[in-house]
């Protein structure tokens, strides 16, 4: 337990939101073994596929960037075009650019499996489901579902029905593009064009294309920080150990963080995210309109054919609690988006959801001058603001993934 001492109340006063338990569990999951997301879930989510498929598929390099690499086709981007191994799986541009540019930032990866929405509008509730989104996505991969089937039959079957069984047959495939979606509509007449059975199976395919994407993504797990290191020494009772990991201005950053700042009305538990969505007042980029963000997702997240209540679902209606009583309040959520993950945020400017602040001091700042409720940081000093950046920066550790390797 926390200790006593004047020094221990120093660092976590005694109204501190930050408790033991939180402490333990952010420890807990940072130094988590290879894989360990698919046996624990800080939102009680069930896995999206077994543990035996993540390493099955990754060691056969089913979880490779099909645009990318089987294709051969030098000009499409990859996963890891956006997101950077070396920056936090995620990239330096305000907007993420695949075939064109987007309209917001490439969200990192780290930790994503644990999240109970994905993207920063939340319009997949899984992640083999999110795997999926840009990959017909006209501005990211452009290629389509039909595509992707085509490629898995041809050069990945045998790695395919080690996990998932017996491959769907699929009929002669004329029209490579073919997908749904409103927004071509020559690929939305070949998709209709394709037999029922053909549209089943190339789902199917794609599906647990996406599953099979998943099982790598949720290895991504943030290893300890000296901020982990730190909690730890707190919870021992170690003011020695304290005093080797923080500095007294990180200390510092940490009380207000935990305290005055209501830094932790957001960012708290492991990741330092509640994973919900809420409106900064954020000015939008110059030329560009307003982003509604999470009200314009709730609905296609509920219309979803990959979501969890889908037909391609492994999960059960139970274990889809949040889809079944999502809030549908789409004025309450216009211009909200996610609020991300803290951990290794002071490695991946710029910020927000398109961008718009290149440093963390900017982001500060805008916090403290804010008139948003939402934020409720004001009367902190310059002095408190460069406290609270260092110990942001303490939340630096390195990133695990389980390689192709295993």
């Amino acid at each position: 337990s926390i200790g006593d001492s004047s020094d221990l109340r120093r660092v976590l006063p005694t109204d501190a939101l930050w408790t033991s338990g939180p402490l333990h569990q952010a420890h807990a999951l940072a130094a988590g073994d290879d894989c360990k997301a698919c046996h624990t879930d800080f939102f009680q989510r069930v896995p999206d596929s077994a543990c035996d498929a993540c390493h099955t598929t990754i060691n056969d390099h089913v979880h490779a960037d099909i645009a990318g690499t089987a294709a051969n086709l030098e000009a499409t981007p990859r996963c890891a075009t956006c997101h950077r191994e070396n920056y936090a799986f995620t990239d330096d541009l305000p907007l993420a650019h695949g075939m064109g540019f987007t309209s917001r930032r490439t969200m990192p990866l780290v930790g994503v499996a644990y999240l109970p929405w994905l993207f920063w509008d939340g319009r997949k509730d899984s992640l083999w489901s999110q795997a999926l989104g840009p990959i017909e996505n006209p501005v990211e991969h452009g290629i389509s579902r039909t595509f992707c089937a085509k490629i898995i039959m041809e050069h990945y079957r045998a790695q395919y029905e080690a996990v998932f069984g017996t491959l769907p047959e699929v009929g002669a495939l004329r029209r490579l593009t073919a997908r749904p979606g409103p927004d071509n509509p020559a690929a939305f007449k070949a998709w209709i064009n394709l037999s029922l059975d053909d549209r089943e199976a190339i789902n199917r395919i794609y599906a647990n294309m996406g599953k099979a994407i998943a099982a790598y993504v949720r290895t991504i797990l943030p290893a300890p920080s000296r901020f982990d290191a730190y909690a730890e020494a707190v919870i021992e009772g170690d003011v020695p150990r304290m005093d080797r990991t923080f500095t007294a201005e990180e200390a510092e950053g940490l009380r207000l963080f935990i305290g005055r700042a209501k830094c932790t009305n957001c960012h708290t538990g492991p990741l330092l995210t509640n994973g919900d969505f809420h409106n900064l007042s954020i000015p939008p980029r110059a030329g560009s309109p307003f982003d509604p963000g999470r009200a314009d997702a709730i609905v296609p997240v509920l219309a979803d054919e990959f979501n969890c209540l889908g037909p391609y679902s492994d999960a059960d209606r139970r274990q889809c609690a949040e889809l079944r009583f999502i809030d549908t309040d789409r004025e309450k959520y216009a211009g909200a988006f996610k609020t991300p993950t803290l951990r290794n945020v002071a490695e991946r400017p710029p910020y927000m959801h398109a961008g718009e602040f290149g440093s963390l001091k900017e982001v500060l700042r805008f916090y403290r001058d804010s008139k948003n409720p939402e934020l409720g940081h004001p009367g902190l000093s310059d002095r408190e603001l460069e406290q609270l950046e260092a110990f942001l920066r303490t939340l630096s550790g390195p990133i695990l993934s389980l390689g192709e390797d295993g």
